[in-house]
């Protein structure tokens, strides 16, 4: 079958690789739908991700497909049946787990292989994250539970209240989502990011677009005419985490969810933190609740690939597509083709 495999810091090519036999248990998906996502690039960028994939391996992670090979003992799936896959799966028994924050777990099986015609799909995440779709629901929608489950994630741990005063810093598909979030959970929602991606943020319903500008002074060009409760920084820069705190109103809270690069530090003023009486929170990764929460965004209409997917491209040129993201490509998501058009 044809498939992307990374081999190391800005290669990634297309092969024709042999499939992987099915052992008990496991499923094989016939992709449908595969989407680019910022995580990616920044494997594709480095060459490798120290707890997700060590080349030369499969590549991608957000996906959606109808199941075309049955493994042994695997009694509740059908043939041709459509479904979504997350990227990891918990263990469901170490310590993280059973506090219940699965997304911290000790052994998260992580899963790559989206960017190909089939993927094998291991048998805890048959168990625990693959799910059936709804009749109505279309493979690209359905492939943007993972992210989606991962803003869900986020969302929930600061909490905001209907009616509170949100600013999402960052522009990225993952700060789009937090902004359709938000204006479903009936907050007023203020975004910053840069670029035509804020043209997305107006569509999504966000009440003030903030242009940060060349200088990518986020406080400078959001200024304190408004009182936030909540700051959610999307950038995944050290300078976004120190506007963040500078933004918010004293007794707020901010989610550094922004992942910045390996070795960063951030220096935050003490004295902001502690008389202002900040609560700090960050967030990683999706727990099984929180995919099956992220569906049903998509399922009932909040999060469509039309606000999210501006681009395509056909498997072949996946290779040129990541130069392209890596040089500047400002688009907001490309629906990756794995098979040709009829």
């Amino acid at each position: 079958m044809k498939a992307a495999v990374l081999h190391g810091r800005e290669d990634v090519r297309v092969e024709n690789i042999e499939p992987r036999a099915l052992a008990p248990g496991q499923v094989r998906i016939s992709i449908e739908a595969a989407l680019t996502c910022g995580t990616d690039l920044k494997v594709f960028k480095r060459g490798y991700h120290a707890r997700m994939i060590v080349p030369p391996s499969v590549f991608g992670h957000e996906f959606a497909g109808s199941i075309c090979e049955l493994g042994e003992g695997v009694a509740r799936w059908k043939i041709g049946q459509r479904v979504v896959v997350a990227n990891s799966a918990p263990c469901g028994s170490c310590a993280a787990c059973r506090r219940g924050q699965e997304n911290l777990c000790d052994d998260l099986l992580f899963l790559n292989g989206a960017y190909a015609e089939s993927i094998v799909v291991p048998s805890r995440l048959v168990e625990k994250n693959m799910l059936p779709l709804g009749p109505g629901t279309r493979c690209a929608d359905a492939a943007l539970t993972e992210p989606l489950a991962c803003v869900v994630q986020g969302w929930e741990e600061v909490g905001p209240s209907p009616g509170q005063n949100v600013l999402i810093l960052g522009s990225g598909p993952i700060g789009l989502m937090f902004a359709a979030l938000a204006r479903h959970e009936r907050c007023r929602v203020s975004l910053a990011g840069r670029g035509q991606r804020l043209q997305t943020a107006r569509k999504l319903g966000a009440d003030r677009v903030i242009d940060a500008g060349a200088s990518g002074d986020l406080v400078a060009a959001v200024g304190q005419q408004d009182d936030f409760d909540v700051v959610i920084e999307a950038v995944g820069k050290p300078e976004a985490w120190q506007a963040a705190t500078r933004l918010v109103r004293k007794g707020g809270k901010v989610n550094f969810f922004g992942g910045c690069p390996a070795g960063s530090t951030v220096s935050l003023d003490t004295n902001l933190l502690h008389y202002s009486n900040l609560a700090l929170h960050s967030s990683f990764h999706h727990t099984p609740r929180t995919i099956r929460r992220a569906l049903e965004l998509i399922e009932t209409g909040v999060v469509r690939a039309p606000d999210f997917v501006d681009g395509e491209a056909f498997l072949d040129d996946l290779p040129g597509l990541f130069q392209s993201m890596t040089a500047g490509n400002r688009t907001v998501k490309t629906l990756i083709r794995v098979k040709p058009l009829p």
